[in-house]
């Protein structure tokens, strides 16, 4: 199996893609300034940049994420930002995760909703439910509901602390309606409360058993209830939601279920032989980008796989020659948003990540950490600003980033090379007579869709941790048009120059000489687009894996306990494992990568916090706090790859803290025990490049069934055109297809339907084994704060529950006959 395969347990993965625009109309009715946040329940996992002083902000960020735990709710908040007081949210736009299908892929307006305390609610709820029938003095007989509340389970913190939860419990009837409460435990989110409730309860006369459950007595025993709570009601009053503003958005949800990696096999074989395919246009791989609607879904799982299987270079060539056909102006070529330059684009971002960083992060840097002010749009001049001066520091930093950039090619992946060659000499045999297309084949991908980019955006690419300032963020972005400018081939002209829409832009560009930039550029083309091998510079150099603020438990110099907890900066290479004061200052704290011997999940019940990991190593343990699931599920996923390959790995670990002289998870007392839990499975070892080959390929299996009506039209098509060999009718069903050779395409739509239906197959299997198998008594997510459980009409929806792990949000029941 190759690394990075998933092997031979099913995995249930989800994750999240989209972009958030802009809002408009936001209240309150003046200029402010507003950023916004993407939450699962109440955790927050991505915040935007701060957008001064509007009314309508437009904020244009994409999102990427895993999603690495279970949830109910997606839901965006727009933020008034407060220099001296809280941030204010001035609402927020909620999706059920079941109802994330609706909005997949389609751009759309969303009113924002009001935020209240009481709909903001999370955490799990264990109840223990029993109906008993007693017998009274006078011999009639009368019911007694027993309510046990055991425990609540990840309880939401306020302002970053555990919270005093206590919960109640309410009987709802027609004439009644009785609570009760439990008593108040104090600082935890993970309260155990072992508290039951009891409440006498009566049956009209004309109800029986039989009748009422249509089953006998000892199957009621075996029924299961889960109750879905919702928030406490708040009041009568009605929140106006029509004036608070809207947010437009992007959403793409996705959850896989990743068989075994031998169901994949066929797939996997058919789509990585895609290359070979003539013409390329029949191949499974460019029918898939055929049939989804938006051909970036396609392309990021299909680049992966085949970057994977080292097959993306010949299958990038193939899909650039057919795009170099339709191609009729040499001044047009790789322009638009085709097969060919998106699967360009997601290779540059997936293999050029240490390029970015090893070439641009220093400038980068500096320009974010000593700005100095670069205006010089007349309109956009602040009072007291020198054009002059501001065009001066410009220059400056445009040379400082064009010269990083053109003396970086030692340290263009191997990869990247290899696919620019291919597109260079392409453009030169499409074009043969225009001696500068070669060269600008190779500049609209490399300055105009990878650094200038990177420049604009350093926080997407992990450039910066932070969003720059407004301020630092209009710098940046006249050093990308510059930067853009430069690196395009011949844009330097005078005849160039005075098509620019913004004259100002024209007047700094005059200033540079034609000539030397020119040279600059060719000479760093040739060398990013040659397939002679080199070594790279930069090879003993440690890579730069991922860094980021967190917070660290001392290492045992200290007793204080759960309260000795300071934010860090954190810092991974490939070579080491370090925490600083601060950004950019030296390491206090420095773990070798050969000395970690396991990084594990850490229990949140040995300090009472939220995403928790261990590193271990010579010493005590590392416990660490990520600011949320996601930032957590990343890091320990990197660790674990660069250690991978480490000879004294651990298979036991402790998943508690030592605390008070033994282990929390299993009492023993010696601090250097053998650990009570087997260490998770390995992960690939591959530490550049991320990819789950089995994932990939059952997210294309998915793109397949989703689209399965569209693959019925194409197979038509071909038949259609194989039987009528006359000029087409246009408009058509098949009319938007490229279909060149309608029996091969015929050939490979009958694999492709072939294949889809076997992995329907066996997902079905699972699917009634996962049904089957499910326990009496599994856990169910809810958003809870205060708990009510609100049963409803006796006699009518009322059974006979054991233990229950109760949902939030709507009230609803559902019996189920368990196994």
């Amino acid at each position: 199996m190759a690394a990075g395969d998933g092997g031979d347990e099913v995995r249930v993965l989800q994750n999240l893609r989209g972009k958030i625009y802009d809002a408009k109309h936001l209240v309150p009715n003046k200029m402010r300034d507003f950023f916004c946040t993407i939450n699962l329940d109440q955790e927050e996992v991505f915040r935007t940049q701060v957008v001064e002083k509007s009314l309508s902000p437009y904020f244009g960020e994409e999102f990427y994420f895993e999603i690495p735990r279970t949830f109910q709710w997606l839901s965006f908040y727009i933020y008034d930002k407060s220099v001296l007081q809280k941030d204010l949210r001035i609402g927020k736009v909620s999706i059920k995760k079941e109802d994330l299908c609706n909005y997949t892929g389609k751009e759309n307006w969303f009113m924002l909703q009001p935020v209240d305390s009481n709909s903001e609610v999370q955490g799990k709820v264990h109840l223990e439910l029993k109906l008993n029938e007693l017998i009274t003095d006078n011999g009639s007989v009368c019911q007694q509901l027993v309510v046990h509340i055991k425990e609540c389970h990840g309880l939401p913190l306020i302002n970053g602390q555990n919270c005093d939860p206590y919960a109640t419990v309410s009987l709802v009837g027609p004439s009644r309606n009785d609570q009760k409460k439990t008593k108040v435990k104090k600082k935890t989110s993970n309260p155990q409360f072992n508290e039951t409730f009891y409440f006498e309860v009566t049956r009209s006369s004309s109800y029986t058993k039989k009748s009422q459950f249509q089953v006998e007595e000892e199957d009621i025993e075996k029924l299961e209830v889960r109750y879905l709570l919702q928030p406490k009601e708040n009041g009568n009053k009605s929140s106006k939601t029509d004036d608070l503003g809207s947010l437009r958005l992007n959403i793409c949800y996705t959850e896989d279920c990743v068989l075994p990696s031998e169901y994949y096999t066929s797939l996997r074989n058919l789509l990585l032989k895609s290359s070979d395919v003539q013409p390329i246009s029949a191949s499974a791989a460019y029918i898939l980008s055929e049939v989804c609607r938006d051909k970036y879904d396609a392309v990021l799982p299909l680049v992966r796989l085949l970057l994977h299987h080292h097959k993306l270079v010949p299958f990038v060539a193939a899909v650039a020659e057919l795009d170099l056909k339709d191609t009729q102006e040499a001044n047009t070529i790789f322009r638009g948003n085709s097969l060919a330059t998106r699967c360009v684009d997601e290779m540059m971002k997936i293999v050029g990540k240490h390029y970015l960083k090893v070439t641009l992060k220093p400038v980068i840097d500096e320009i974010c950490e000593s700005p100095k002010p670069c205006e010089i749009d007349p309109i956009k001049l602040k009072e007291g600003d020198n054009v002059e001066s501001n065009m001066d520091n410009l220059r400056y930093y445009v040379d400082k980033v064009f010269r990083e950039i053109v003396q970086s090619s030692i340290s263009c992946p191997t990869l990247m090379c290899d696919v620019f060659y291919s597109l260079r000499h392409l453009a030169a045999k499409r074009f043969p007579n225009d001696p500068h297309v070669q060269y600008s084949a190779v500049s609209s991908f490399v300055f105009l869709r990878f650094f200038a980019v990177a420049v604009v955006s350093p926080h997407t690419f992990h450039l910066r941790p932070h969003h720059p300032d407004a301020q630092t963020s209009r710098t940046l972005t006249l050093i990308s048009k510059a930067i853009q400018t430069l690196g395009s081939w011949g844009s330097l002209t005078k005849s160039k120059l005075s098509s620019f829409k913004e004259t100002f832009m024209c007047e700094f560009f005059k200033t540079f000489q034609e000539e030397k930039f020119t040279e600059s550029v060719k000479k760093f083309l040739d060398d990013v687009s040659s397939t002679e091998s080199k070594e790279p510079s930069g090879l003993s150099e440690p890579v730069h894996l991922k860094e980021g603020e967190m917070y660290k438990r001392a290492q045992g110099r200290t007793r204080i306990g759960k309260k000795n907890f300071k934010k860090r900066w954190f810092c991974l290479t490939s070579r080491e494992f370090t925490y600083h004061k601060q950004q950019d200052k030296e390491p206090i704290f420095t773990i070798p990568i050969k000395n970690i011997l396991a990084v594990e999940k850490l229990d949140e019940s040995s300090f009472n916090k939220k995403n928790m990991f261990q590193v271990l190593h010579g010493e005590k343990p590392l416990y660490i706090q990520a600011n949320n699931c996601v930032e957590a599920s990343e890091w320990i996923e990197a660790l674990c790859r660069v250690t991978r390959c480490n000879q004294k790995r651990l298979s036991f670990y402790h998943p508690s803290a030592f605390l008070n002289g033994n282990w929390l998870c299993c009492k023993a007392t010696i601090e250097n025990s053998v650990g009570c839990a087997r260490c998770t499975a390995d992960v690939p070892a591959d530490t550049q490049i991320e990819i789950d080959g089995d994932r990939e390929t059952e997210r294309i299996y998915s793109l397949f069934t989703i689209n399965r009506s569209k693959l019925q039209k194409l197979e038509e098509a071909c038949g259609s055109i194989a039987v009528y060999q006359g000029p087409r009718k246009e408009p058509d069903d098949y009319s938007n297809f490229t279909i060149e050779d309608s029996v091969a395409t015929f050939h490979t739509l009958k694999q492709i339907i072939d294949v889809v239906e076997k992995l329907n197959e066996s997902h079905e299997k699972y699917q009634k084994k996962r049904s089957s198998s499910a326990k009496y008594g599994s856990e169910f997510d809810v958003f809870e704060g205060t708990f009510i459980c609100q049963l409803l009409k006796l006699g009518e929806n009322t059974v006979r529950p054991r233990n229950v792990f109760c949902q939030g949000k709507k009230a609803e029941r559902i019996i189920e006959q368990p196994e």
